[in-house]
């Protein structure tokens, strides 16, 4: 057996509260190409390579994904031949991997809306949660279904991700949710300590004209980014099963990009001196959220593209060390992705996203490139957050997730 990851240090989810996450998604897109981001980025052959790296800054927490498209067999055991490797490499480096096992692609062959998903995902869940146990990992940190809320949109309401469907977002996004509720009891089966983590957009819309049609439309659409955990919690649609011990931290994904006018999807510039006053602070959106769900609190992504990315990561940091400061439990915040990626829908254009970047070397491999300023400003964000992290050293205890709903976060003294 492999000597599973070190756990985090007691009153601790996350072994390092900076993380870094492996862009990963593996949907089909519109030209009908299926992505495998993690073989796209080299990442499968340089796993052991990218783990030393992020040792070497000093991040020991990272995102990965089980690729269910590779690994799933109908009616047979899994084929864990593309995930061991991740998994003994992590081991081998000593990193706690938060595993999601879905990123917006699934099998060939299975119908999204059809009783089928449900069952073979509740199946590749299980299979998973053997598998982590059988290699030492029996508190695993597992996000089922990667932005529910955005995969049901894409797929489902603008027809871009496979299987190209125009409004039925809702329908998508009930969908997902049922899954995610089979997994996670399939898990939980198998793994009882498991802990689950959400993946969701965080966003912020505003009208763009003061009329009052358009601003209930703009509200109603920012209001929809709950529905996903509101229905796993069960405090929306309870007859889908969710309740509020399926989710033990709730994690949101923040970008440059997430706060918009409505209808135009104008972007609202965060860069802007100054700042466009419509510009929702990252903090108080994080108190928005806690003061819903009362759980601990993940930036499970977050990023910049180019020369933007340190400026980005300076103002995420001092925004997330506000909301510790004003007592919300803010427990880790991901860098994603923390190696380039290329664009989803054409692979010749590179983001420019990562701490490092990607450069094709002679012979065709592709070089880690290392963005200086983006670690600059890394260092600073670890020893700002540092003295701030025992405010957020929260231990998910089996049996006291229900607890969470009624009890609020209290700083110490």
């Amino acid at each position: 057996m492999m000597r599973a990851p070190a756990h985090p240090p007691s009153g601790s989810m996350f072994s390092s509260f900076w993380g870094a996450g492996f862009e990963s998604a593996c949907h089909i897109n519109r030209a009908g190409v299926r992505l495998d981001m993690v073989a796209a980025t080299e990442h499968d052959q340089m796993v052991d390579e990218d783990y030393a790296r992020l040792r070497g800054v000093g991040i020991t927490t990272v995102r990965e994904a089980a690729r269910w498209h590779l690994m799933d067999r109908p009616n047979q055991n899994c084929d864990f031949s593309t995930f061991e490797p991740m998994l003994r490499a992590a081991a081998r480096h000593r990193l706690q991997v938060i595993w999601t096992l879905c990123h917006y692609g699934w099998p060939d062959g299975v119908d999204l809306l059809s009783s089928s998903f449900v069952e073979r995902f509740e199946h590749f869940c299980e299979d998973v949660a053997h598998f982590l146990r059988e290699h030492g990992d029996d508190r695993p940190i597992i996000i089922p279904i990667n932005e529910i809320s955005f995969l049901a949109w894409a797929a489902g309401e603008t027809g871009w991700f496979y299987p190209y469907l125009t409004d039925r977002g809702t329908e998508v996004k009930r969908q997902l949710v049922r899954a995610s509720i089979a997994g996670i009891n399939a898990i939980r089966r198998v793994t009882p300590k498991a802990r689950i983590v959400t993946s969701e957009p965080l966003i912020h819309v505003v009208a763009d004209s003061p009329d009052t049609a358009q601003r209930d439309a703009a509200e109603h659409y920012r209001d929809s980014q709950f529905e996903a955990c509101d229905m796993l919690t069960g405090a929306l649609e309870p007859g889908l099963g969710g309740d509020p011990a399926l989710v033990d931290a709730i994690g949101v994904n923040f970008y440059h990009d997430n706060q918009w006018q409505h209808p135009s999807g104008r972007k609202l510039g965060w860069h802007l001196i100054p700042r466009d006053r419509r510009w929702k602070p990252l903090h108080e959106l994080l108190e928005e959220v806690f003061d819903r769900y009362r759980r601990p609190l993940c930036v499970t992504e977050t990023s910049h593209v180019g020369e933007g990315r340190a400026a980005w990561l300076r103002d995420v940091c001092d925004q997330v060390s506000l909301a510790i400061d004003r007592g919300i439990p803010v427990i880790g915040v991901c860098l994603y992705p923390v190696i380039d990626r290329c664009d989803w829908d054409d692979a010749s254009h590179w983001h420019n996203c990562g701490f490092w970047d990607l450069r094709e070397q002679q012979g065709g491999r592709l070089a880690r490139v290392l963005n200086r300023d983006y670690a600059d400003e890394l260092l600073r964000a670890q020893r700002q957050t540092l003295q701030r992290r025992w405010r957020s050293r929260i231990h998910i205890q089996p049996g006291a997730r229900r607890a969470w709903t009624a009890r609020p976060f209290r700083t110490g003294a």
